[in-house]
């Protein structure tokens, strides 16, 4: 029998989250072999040591990147990029995998994939095809799907772009959200739990904010999050969880900002690093979510739970019913707040059905990654849809 050697690189604590389950399908399967690069925001005592996390769910990561610099401007992000590209030319050499498998658009994943790449080395990507017209992400994504060679999208459109974009349609699968998984195979925190290990009461009205860097923005980052804050600032009878930026551009400036803000109000705490149990159970016991990630799109409908999606990050993926957009000024912001908190927009939320899908994704991934005929797949040839024929199958 024959083992193939699957690599799985992770960087944040967001995008561990979302390959939990797979990495659990792969160490689970007699037929294949689990290696783990952890790399970025993982490694940095400034983002919570989130390596940790991943040890403690009793996965052995086998290789580190360090690649951060103390430095979250254009320059830093670049040499960052640059570091991330001699570290994983090193690891890949030493674990020598027959396929690596990366989530999402991050410059940490962009660096591992263009290592991959000049090695010859197979890479299946997660979350492809998405659209966030906010933010350098779209562009480093839409460059990691055309370094991929298996591609696992999230909803039947993303499926359609990726195809777009010259990738052969018998590789690219429809799976669904990734997240969603852990809302039904993680066991959640009832509210004195969560207030227990939080330390923090969530009192009669709560929210869960994150906020990160807006990094194409002609508005920049502190000033939609000084909007974002004078908004909070008016909800005093709600208590506030914070959780902290991405180390992007300026999402450093982005922390001082929550630290001081949560310094000067008893209702607020800001954390680094929640981990996936503890964040969802906030999802499941908050009133909603305020800011512009990525799950406030993904995972959080799943909940029937409102999402305010602040400014342009998320501009382009789809979305539930549950989430209510809004410009990154104070008063639109305060607008979204009095609608999340409408008897009308409350009642309509028990009837949103969640775009990404209801669960199984990581099953499809594995099963895909353990059975798919790799030979010769380094070599892409350019699928174009203009070539293709009304009658072909995409």
């Amino acid at each position: 029998m024959v083992i193939r050697n699957v690599c799985v690189i992770t960087g944040t604590r967001a995008d561990y989250g979302l390959l939990r389950w797979v990495m659990q399908g792969i160490k689970d399967d007699d037929e294949l072999n689990l290696q783990v690069v952890a790399t970025g925001m993982h490694l940095s005592p400034e983002f919570g040591l989130t390596y940790r996390d991943i040890e403690q769910d009793g996965f052995f990561i086998d290789r580190r990147v360090e690649m951060l610099t103390s430095s979250d401007t254009s320059v830093g992000i670049a040499k960052s990029m640059g570091l991330g590209m001699i570290g994983f030319a090193d690891a890949l050499d030493e674990l020598q995998p027959d396929l690596i498998v990366v989530l999402g658009d991050r410059f940490e994943i962009f660096a591992a994939v263009a290592a991959a790449l000049v090695a010859r080395i197979p890479v299946a990507h997660l979350h492809g095809g998405e659209t966030t017209e906010g933010a350098f992400d779209e562009a480093l994504r839409h460059s990691i799907t055309k370094m991929s060679h298996i591609h696992f999208v999230a909803a039947e459109e993303y499926r359609r772009r990726v195809i777009q974009l010259g990738e052969q349609p018998a590789h690219v699968f429809t799976v669904g959200g990734l997240g969603i998984d852990n809302i039904h195979r993680m066991k959640l925190l009832d509210l004195d739990e969560l207030e227990a290990s939080l330390d923090f009461k969530l009192g009669p009205k709560s929210l869960l904010i994150t906020f990160h860097p807006v990094t194409l923005d002609t508005f920049g980052a502190a000033e939609q999050m000084t909007e974002l804050l004078a908004a909070l600032h008016e909800q005093r009878d709600t208590n506030l969880v914070f959780t902290m930026p991405n180390a992007d551009n300026d999402g450093r400036m982005l922390i001082n900002m929550v630290g001081a803000f949560v310094a000067q109000h008893a209702n607020a705490r800001a954390y680094t690093s929640l981990g996936q149990l503890r964040y969802l159970s906030c999802i499941k016991h908050v009133d909603g979510v305020v800011g512009n990630s990525s799950s406030g799109l993904l995972e959080v409908p799943s909940f029937r739970k409102g999402t305010i999606n602040i400014g342009d990050r998320q501009r382009g993926r789809l979305q539930a019913g549950s989430v209510i957009n809004c410009q990154p000024d104070r008063r639109s912001i305060a607008a979204a707040l009095n609608e999340l908190y409408s008897t009308d927009f409350q009642n309509a939320l028990q009837q949103v059905d969640n775009p990404y899908g209801d669960g199984g994704a990581s099953e499809k991934v594995v099963k895909t990654i353990k059975h798919f005929d790799m030979d010769g797949i380094a070599k892409k040839a350019f699928y174009n849809l203009q070539q293709a024929g009304p009658g072909s199958k995409q």
